[in-house]
C-alpha cells in the first residue's frame, strides 16, 4: 500500500523549475531511499511531500489525501519530518525540545512526557537530557531532531509515514549506522519511511527500494540492484562509480583517480 506518493509534481521558485513532472510513491513497510547529486531536487522532494511546499503543478498525496488539503496541525498527526536544518536558536533541554514533537497529537501531558522519556532511552540520549541543546555537537543536535521526530510518530503503525532528510550527515560512523538500523526497524513495525541520504553506498545497504533524481526529474525508480547500475549512476553523479556485489550486498565507491580529482577541483597551482 503507498502511503505517500507524489503525482506528476512540478516545483518552481522564481524562473527555475526544481522539480519536473516528477511521480514517486513511499510504500507501507519499507525504505525509501532519495539519492542523487547536489541540486538534484532530492530535499524539495521531501519537502512537497511534507506539505513545506506546494508545487503548482500535480500534487502530493498522504493515502488519498492531498497534502496541500491538510492543516499543519492535520499534517504534523499524520506524518513527521526531518529536514537538514537541525538547529533551535533557544536553549531548550534536551528532554524538551524531544517533546515538542508530540505538540500537535492531543495526548495528555503525562503521556507525552512518558512518550519522550521512552525515546531518549532509545536513542541513548538519557545523558544528554538535562543539557540545553545549543550547547552540543552538530551530531548530538541531529541525533536529538531524530528522536523528535520519533515522538511525534509514536505508536508506529501501518500507514504511518517518516521523512528524513539526510538525518547522518553530522553524525559519527557508530551513530549513523544505529541511525540507519533503526529506520529499518521503523519501516519493519508497518511506516513508510522516506530518507535522502548522499552516502549512495549507505542507501543501498539499507533501503528496500531506491529513487534517484537527476536535475530535478526521476532518473530510476525500483529495487536496489536496477538502480545501481554503475552506468547510470556514472552517469548522473559525472563521475566513475564502481558498483559490485558479495555476499553481503551491494558495494557503491567511486573510482579514484588523479584524473577525476583535477577534474572537480582543478589543478593545484603555486603561490
Amino acid at each position: 500500500m503507498s502511503a505517500l506518493s507524489l503525482h506528476r509534481v512540478t516545483l518552481r521558485i522564481g524562473s527555475a523549475t526544481i522539480l519536473d513532472d516528477v511521480s514517486l510513491t513511499l510504500p507501507s513497510g519499507a525504505v525509501t531511499g532519495i539519492i542523487g547529486p547536489n541540486g538534484a531536487g532530492k530535499s524539495s522532494v521531501i519537502a512537497v511531500a511534507s506539505g513545506q511546499l506546494h508545487p503548482q503543478g500535480g500534487n502530493a498525496y498522504l493515502g488519498t489525501d492531498k497534502v496541500r488539503h491538510l492543516s499543519h496541525k492535520q499534517a504534523a498527526r499524520r506524518r513527521a519530518v526531518m529536514t537538514q536544518d537541525v538547529s533551535v536558536a533557544f536553549p531548550f533541554m534536551v528532554r524538551e525540545v524531544v517533546a515538542m514533537g508530540r505538540t500537535a497529537l492531543n495526548s495528555s501531558a503525562t503521556h507525552d512526557e512518558a512518550v519522550a522519556h521512552r525515546i531518549l532511552e532509545q536513542t541513548q540520549l538519557m545523558h544528554l537530557a538535562d543539557r540545553e541543546v545549543t550547547t552540543l555537537s552538530g551530531g548530538e543536535r541531529q541525533r536529538v531532531a531524530y528522536a523528535r521526530v520519533l515522538a511525534q510518530a509514536s505508536p508506529i503503525s501501518d500507514g504511518s509515514v517518516i521523512l528524513f532528510d539526510e538525518p547522518t550527515s553530522a553524525m559519527d560512523i557508530a551513530h549513523a549506522e544505529a541511525t540507519l538500523h533503526h529506520a529499518r526497524e521503523l519501516a519493519a513495525g508497518g511506516a513508510a519511511v522516506g530518507i535522502v541520504l548522499h552516502d549512495i553506498d549507505a542507501a543501498a545497504a539499507f533501503a528496500d527500494q531506491l529513487v534517484l533524481m537527476d536535475r530535478g526529474r526521476v532518473r530510476a525508480a525500483g529495487s536496489v540492484r536496477d538502480v545501481c547500475a554503475p552506468e547510470i549512476l556514472s552517469d548522473v553523479y559525472g563521475t566513475p562509480i564502481d558498483v559490485s556485489t558479495d555476499a553481503t550486498g551491494i558495494h557503491i565507491r567511486p573510482v579514484r583517480s588523479a584524473m577525476t580529482a583535477l577534474a572537480l577541483v582543478g589543478p593545484m597551482r603555486k603561490s
